[in-house]
């Protein structure tokens, strides 16, 4: 193996799969999975012998599987590929972990330390779903020599207070913000339902044209907000379609190398792909109850600009955009903090996203890199950013490709920007934890139950007396809980308490 030369960094190579009609007797491995991703990019690199390409990888970077108990896939990987890998990772889990290994490993071929990586994922939950309800053990390779370094930011996205008034999924914790960017929109209820529709409806017809959705299939505006038997009320105001899906069996990755090595392999020009820059930002504060603003996620505006800085691209050169989109309000975020048209003709997703397209666990975001590698490598678009989110809008990464090279000079970077950072970071609020008195709603949120029940009211209010933050649910009766969903709720006035630890919430 070559010693890794400085250079600037080229994706030559990315693949992704989705297999829609798996069963326990037809599904695959993660190995088998992250193995075949490898082994197609390295043939979409169109190098003299694939087989000696993989060969030369000393580098594996692995988002976390859920499920996958291997001691060190990585290992695992470069072995089934018959490379002798000197770095190994696996992420932490999050959305945005994909970029930040794609932007990780750059870095390191930027510095000379890598000469080519594999950087991929995978999401098995399908087959984890139909393993557990048919009480059948799925046979994943264990083992693999070593450790592997676990990078990323660690950290639970909620606490325990969060947790204990029903805050600790993305279904129920999303709508908080949905809601509260509608309210300081100053959007009816139907006026919100309307714009959701609107904003959605080209996600879906993305993936309906493409052949690796999992759900490849085009909604009106109108079908995706509407309530029905197959689209039922998850937490207001999502109803089904608007929920990223996640029982998916999808992998993707992309081969990261270094101009020398893909001179050395014999890759052709235009195979390759550009990495111009990008980057990494957290909310601060982390915990969504100690958050200034709902309304906001300004570590998206510091993560996206900073990583077309990085670049030395403006938003307006950009051709191709995938927001991560679990939700509408991740796209809607976006769009406010970079003060985009909701109505962009670029439009914000070339796979379909994560509720149409799909939502592999910490790994979606090599879907729309492998989409953007194709892409570009054809020719049919010059530039792209695509942006990963993490929890419940809590981390943040993004990554800037370009067909062309930086200018002469100019050094591909993901470097934070700290100074952009200080203008937005502030100290959590103030949490009443034992809250008593008059109190006004803030944002708010009503679970449903399978038969499309109202059974769970969650509020997030301010104390008229000292103006501090508090949780609370309402009681389940689904009359009131119905009516919270049938009008704007935000800034109505009510009674608050303490039970049993919990704020308890009665509308006046």
């Amino acid at each position: 193996m070559s010693t890794p030369l400085a250079s600037n960094p080229v994706l030559i190579g990315a693949s992704q799969l989705s297999q829609r009609d798996v069963t326990l007797e037809t599904a695959q491995s993660p190995l088998d999975m992250l193995t075949r991703i490898a082994q197609e990019a390295a043939e979409a690199a169109h190098a003299e012998n694939p087989r000696k390409l993989l060969a030369e990888i000393d580098t594996v970077a692995l988002t976390s599987t859920a499920g996958w108990r291997a001691q060190n896939p990585a290992r695992l990987i470069g072995e089934a590929l018959g490379a002798k890998t000197k770095t190994e990772w696996v992420s932490h889990v999050g959305g945005e972990t994909a970029l930040a290994l794609v932007n990780d490993v750059a870095e390191r071929v930027v510095r000379g330390e890598t000469a080519l990586g594999y950087v991929g994922g995978c999401n098995n939950m399908k087959s984890l779903g139909l393993a557990q309800r048919a009480g059948h053990k799925l046979a994943w390779p264990e083992g693999g020599e070593g450790a592997p370094q676990i990078v990323g930011k660690e950290g639970w996205g909620h606490n325990d207070f969060e947790a204990a008034h029903g805050l600790t999924m993305p279904i129920s914790i999303y709508p908080l913000f949905e809601n509260a960017l509608r309210a300081s929109r100053d959007q009816s209820l139907e006026e919100h339902a309307s714009a959701m529709g609107q904003l959605m409806h080209p996600f879906t017809k993305t993936a309906a044209a493409n052949p690796h959705a999992w759900f490849p299939t085009e909604h009106s505006p109108e079908a995706l907000v509407t309530t029905s038997p197959v689209n039922r009320m998850i937490f207001f105001p999502y109803p089904k379609y608007l929920n990223a899906v996640m029982a998916t069996e999808q992998a993707a990755g992309v081969l990261v190398a270094s101009e020398a090595m893909a001179d050395r392999m014999g890759v052709p020009e235009d195979r390759r792909v550009h990495w111009r820059g990008g980057a990494f930002e957290v909310e601060a504060p982390w915990f969504i109850s100690e958050r200034p603003s709902f309304a906001e996620a300004p570590a998206i505006r510091t993560c996206h600009t900073t990583a077309l800085a990085n670049a030395g691209l403006a938003l307006e050169d950009i051709e191709l955009i995938d927001f991560y989109s679990c939700f509408p309000v991740a796209v809607a975020m976006a769009n406010e903090m970079l003060a985009l048209d909701p109505a962009d003709p670029r439009g914000f997703s070339i796979t379909g996203g994560l509720p149409y397209a799909g939502g592999p666990g910490s790994s979606y975001s090599f879907h729309s890199l492998a989409t953007a590698v194709a892409r570009l490598q054809a020719g049919e678009s010059q530039t792209a950013l695509i942006t990963g989110n993490g929890w419940y809008l809590t981390k943040h990464s993004a990554t800037v490709l370009a067909r062309a090279a930086a200018p002469d000079g100019a050094k591909p970077s993901a470097a934070p920007n700290a100074a952009l950072r200080g203008t937005w970071s502030a100290p959590p609020v103030s949490l009443n934890a034992k809250p008593e008195g008059a109190a006004t709603v803030e944002t708010y949120t009503v679970g449903y139950d399978r038969m499309g029940t109202p059974d769970q009211g969650i509020i997030v209010g301010r104390l008229d007396a000292t103006g501090e933050r508090f949780l609370a649910n309402t009681e389940p009766d689904p009359d009131l809980l119905a009516t919270l969903a049938r009008r704007e709720s935000i800034g109505s006035r009510g009674q608050v308490r303490t039970i049993d630890d919990r704020g308890r919430f009665t509308l006046a």
